[in-house]
């Protein structure tokens, strides 16, 4: 499963509820934790290592034939190959995409989450991905799964992304 969006669309917290609650997956795979993990005070650091570590981590939970879930903005093409194989290999695809109404919202949420001692990004960066993760997941993404849904998480409060 994938847990799609926006930066700053709360894909993390959403995970965090829906997957305990909704879900048999206990396998979530978040290189914002991970560089977390490996950089507290400074993530950005480590976010490069922590984007390779992701990779390593779904090819084994996959190649070990686990449930797992993870999440991406899907404004790369970086998942296509395993996706692919994945599903040649027996796995469902299922994606929660995350929308946001503008980039303008989701900047304004990660000043929240960064008030709050959570991670930033950069405006430039929010504002490239922003477009392309909504094409992508239409594009590239949508076509590959057995199931996806749509979620407006222009409404959630800032506070819980």
């Amino acid at each position: 499963m994938i847990i799609a969006g926006p930066n700053g669309a709360g894909k993390t917290t959403f995970a965090r509820e829906f997957l305990l609650r909704q879900t048999h997956v206990f396998h979530f795979v978040n290189a914002d934790l991970i560089a977390g993990g490996r950089s507290p005070l400074r993530p950005e650091l480590a976010a490069r290592q922590a984007g390779r570590l992701v990779l390593m981590e779904l090819t084994r939970l996959a190649k070990d034939r686990k449930n797992f879930s993870f999440e991406s903005t899907l404004s790369g093409r970086t998942y296509l190959r395993l996706l692919t194989g994945w599903k040649a290999a027996g796995y469902q695809i299922t994606i929660i995409f995350l929308s946001l109404t503008s980039p303008h919202l989701a900047l304004q949420h990660i000043a929240s989450r960064v008030r709050q001692s959570g991670h930033d990004i950069p405006r430039a960066t929010v504002l490239r991905r922003f477009q392309r993760s909504w094409d992508n997941y239409h594009r590239l993404y949508r076509p590959l799964a057995h199931a996806w849904s749509v979620y407006d998480h222009s409404c959630v409060a800032q506070n819980e992304t």
